[in-house]
Parts: structure tokens; sequence; C-alpha cells
């Protein structure tokens, strides 16, 4: 305890607000990454020559990453010290973001997002441990506030910020911005943060188990981003990558459940509590990003929205969450059952995507910001408990393990679930115009263009793009309600956990 307390004298009181100010804004920027890029992605395709479906490979590629480097981030921390490791990662994502901004073809920053989230995997969980040591335990919850304000606040202003430079700008600046915030944060973090450095030692490495980490998740998400544009499983290359995954992923399980020092701990998913918990955070954040994701391409590609306006859209979600937290936080405090807050806000948000199942090709602004704003009131109701009942299912001496377990299901669940949805979203668009075509009737249609002045061909155009346009919501609307089912299976799935331990330690959690 005087050691730890000799930690807290090492920095003046206004070295440590300083300090906490660096740390949040270090953990906004790389949250903000996460979402910035998904309503540009449609200004990059075109500027790149490429896809919109090729250009989400920019969405994924920096969210595969981030899941792989998270379970490192303990080890690293231990090898080389949590300040050193900070600050090499902010070095690291500030060169990677400017290598972003200059690529000029989709291999070059698929790469670049790559290296991005190898160094701001790390930075996420390092910010909160440096959190923790830099304020004394009566100044941590208000210093943790601020850690959680801007891991809200990131996702809301990503979309806006990102349209608005995509739209005004370029979308080069998405990532350049990242320079000066990176910049400021080393310089800030060389001067304040030495004092609180970590002690290091030469702790093993499980270097197969990691090998294999990459592997399968790197076929997983390579079958999962060419499939939709290889017919899937007939094209021989994607169904071996389907195979290679699959066997990596059983090699990977047996190695780390029989391996001393692995490097994910799966023995922690003997816990049911904990296994109901992270496959639950797992469905819902897949199914609520998808929103995120489709939302933006629809506006975009269909309904002629800006970026900017897209990312508004988007965004409503996440600014009525920051109104809702601190209830949230408070509620918690109180000793309320998780399971009954987890649910609860779960079934809300199925309900919620239910609504927007319901869209038409002509929905209006405030008709699309509506459900996306009332379902924001749910997201801390589920995200703040959803931690006490995931690191209160598991041993005191586990809950680092749990933690980082926790956040690579969730990041992988936001990868994965970006690539299905918009496989889903172009197939069903296909499927609905095929059903659509079918049914029509278009003489009189055409017979109607022509009498006010329209050929023939310019009334066939007209007539396919109408359908077009309604077959593209039809689809939106399938993914939107297919989402909403899995949010209500998985709000029905926490009840099998049991109600977990009082007192919970959640610093470990990021």
């Amino acid at each position: 305890m005087s050691g730890e307390a000799n930690i807290f004298s090492r920095l003046t009181p206004r070295q440590r607000t300083l300090a906490g100010l660096v740390l949040a804004l270090s953990n906004f920027m790389v949250v903000l990454d996460l979402t910035i890029a998904n309503v540009s992605v449609p200004h990059i395709s075109g500027n790149l020559g490429i896809t919109p479906d090729q250009g989400t490979w920019i969405i994924t590629s920096y969210a595969v990453a981030e899941a792989i480097c998270v379970p490192l981030t303990g080890w690293l921390a231990q090898r080389f010290g949590v300040v050193k490791m900070f600050i090499s990662a902010m070095i690291g994502f500030g060169l990677f973001s400017v290598l972003c901004g200059l690529s000029m073809s989709l291999s070059m920053i698929v790469v670049c997002r790559i290296g991005q989230g190898l160094c701001g995997g790390p930075i996420m969980p390092m910010s909160q441990t440096l959190m923790l040591r830099v304020f004394p335990p009566e100044r941590r919850a208000r210093a943790m506030g601020l850690w959680a304000m801007t891991t809200l606040l990131g996702p809301a202003m990503g979309p806006i910020i990102g349209g608005y430079i995509s739209d005004n700008w370029s979308w080069h600046w998405i990532f350049f911005i990242n320079l000066p915030i990176a910049i400021l944060c080393v310089f800030a973090a060389m001067a304040l943060l030495r004092p609180v450095e970590t002690e290091t030692a030469r702790v093993p490495i499980d270097k197969i188990g990691l090998a294999l980490l990459v592997f399968w998740i790197g076929c997983l998400q390579v079958m999962l981003d060419l499939g939709r544009d290889h017919d899937w499983f007939a094209d021989p290359l994607i169904l071996s990558l389907a195979i290679l995954s699959l066997i990596g992923f059983l090699v990977f399980i047996i190695w780390e459940l029989t391996e001393e020092h692995p490097v994910v701990d799966l023995r922690v998913f003997r816990h049911v509590g904990f296994t109901t918990g992270v496959l639950s955070l797992a469905l819902c954040f897949g199914a609520y990003f998808s929103g995120i994701v489709i939302i933006p391409q629809w506006l975009q590609s269909a309904r002629g929205y800006t970026a900017t306006w897209a990312g508004i859209v988007t965004a409503f979600t996440a600014m009525a969450a920051l109104m809702s937290a601190p209830v949230a936080a408070r509620i918690m405090g109180r000793g309320v059952d998780p399971r009954f807050m987890i649910s609860g806000a779960v079934l809300w948000l199925g309900l919620m995507t239910l609504w927007r199942a319901h869209w038409t090709s002509s929905v209006d602004f405030w008709m699309m910001a509506a459900p996306q704003f009332i379902q924001g009131f749910a997201m801390p109701f589920f995200m703040i408990p959803l931690t006490t009942l995931t690191l209160g299912s598991v041993r005191p001496e586990e809950t680092a393990s749990a933690a980082g377990l926790q956040n690579f299901l969730r990041t992988m669940a936001l990868a994965i679930a970006t690539s299905l949805v918009l496989t889903g979203w172009g197939n069903g668009q296909r499927v609905s115009r095929s059903e659509l075509a079918g049914t029509l009737q278009p003489a009189d249609t055409q017979a109607a263009l022509a009498n006010i002045g329209m050929s023939t061909d310019q009334a066939r155009q007209v007539i396919s793009n109408i359908v077009d346009q309604e077959a593209t919501a039809i689809s939106v609307d399938h993914i939107f309600f297919i989402s909403a089912l899995i949010l209500f299976f998985a709000s029905a799935m926490v009840w099998l956990a049991p109600r977990p331990r009082p007192n919970v330690d959640t610093s470990a959690a990021h």
C-alpha cells in the first residue's frame, strides 16, 4: 500500500490532471478511428477505383488487427513497461495514420490500416491501466468516468467528423488529423508519465499460439471479404480458406488449452457466467454494428445523402448514450442485478432495430434519426453491467485474461459482422430485384411515361431505377429484421448466467 501511495506522490495534482487528459485524448483517437472511415468508404472507393464491397476491407482490416493485438497487451506491458509500450504504440499509430492518408491503392491502405490496428489495439487498455496508476483511489472514479466518456464519444463523433472531412476536404484527411494528436500525446506522455512506469520482467510468450491465432483469423477474414465477389464455396480459393480457417481454429483451441502460458486463456470459458456474457456481448455488438455499417452505405449509394448527413444519422445513437451513461452508472452502484439491466437494454435495442426494419425507400431524415436516438439511451445499460457480469463470473486472478478475451471477441464480432452484413445486403438486393421484376406489370407505367415525352429506353431506365431503389430498401429491412432477432435471442441468453459476485474489480476491463 505504501508503494502504491509512493507512485501517486511522484506527480503533482496539475501533472495528474494533464496526464489524465492526455490518456483520455489518446483513447478517444483510437476509438474514433474505428468508425471515422465508415461513412468515407464510398469516397475512398470512388477515388481508388474499387467497389464499395472492397472498400469495407478498410474497416475490417483495422478491427481484425486490433483484435489480434489485444491479447498481447499484457505481455508487452510486462516485458517492456506500460509507459514505453504506450509511447511506442502512439508513435506507430501516428506513422501508420500518415501512410493511410498517403495511400493510392487498396492494397496499400489495407496494409497501413492493419498497422494502425496493431498499434492502436494496446492503446485503449494501456491508457486505462495508466489512468489507474496516475490517480489515487479516491479520484479514480472521476478519472475513469472521463475515460469512459471518450469511449462513448468516439463512435458518436467518428461518422460526423469523417463525413464532414470527406465532403469538404478529402478522405485522406480523416487519417492525417491523427498525426498532431499522436505527436501531442507522445511528447506529453514522455514528459508526464515516466514516473509511473511499471517494472519489467522476462515473461514467456506463446509464439505458436500467436501464430495460430493470426493464421485462422486471417483465413476467416479473407474468406468473408472475398467470398461475396467469388461466388462463395463454388470458388476453390474460398473453400480452401474456409477449410484452413477451421483446421487452424481447432488446432488453436487444442494448443491453448494445453499450453502453460497461453496467448489467449480459453480456460475462463469454464465459467458459465463468463461464457454467456461474452457470447451475448459478441452477438449484441455484431447486431448493433450492422446498422453503423449499412446505414451510411445505403444513404450515400441509394438515397443521395452526403457523407456528413449520413454520419449525423448514424451518430444519434452515441449522442443519446452519452446522456444516459451517468444514470446507468448510478443504478449499478445501488447493487441492482446486472442481468435485469442487460436483458432489458438488449431487448430495447432489438425493438428499435425492429422499428428500423420497416423503413421504406422514401423514409425521411427524422424518421431515421428517431430510432437511432431512442436506442442510444439503452447502450450504457447494456455495456456497463455486462462488464460486471462477465468479470464477476471468473476468479480474481483470471480477471485480466477474461477482460482481454472479452475485448477480443467484441472486436472480432465487429469485423465479422461487417463482412456478413454487406454480403447479406448485396445478395438481398439481387433476390429482391428478381422478385420485383417478376411481379411487375410495366406496360401501363411505360405508357404513362411515354405520354409525358419519354422514349421507350428512357421509360425502361426510370422503371429499372425505381426497382433498384426499392430492392435496396427491402434488403436493408431484411438485415435489420435478422439483427433484431439476434438481439432478442441475446437478451434471453443473459439469464443463463448466475448472478455475479458483488464488488467486482473492473479495472482490467478494456
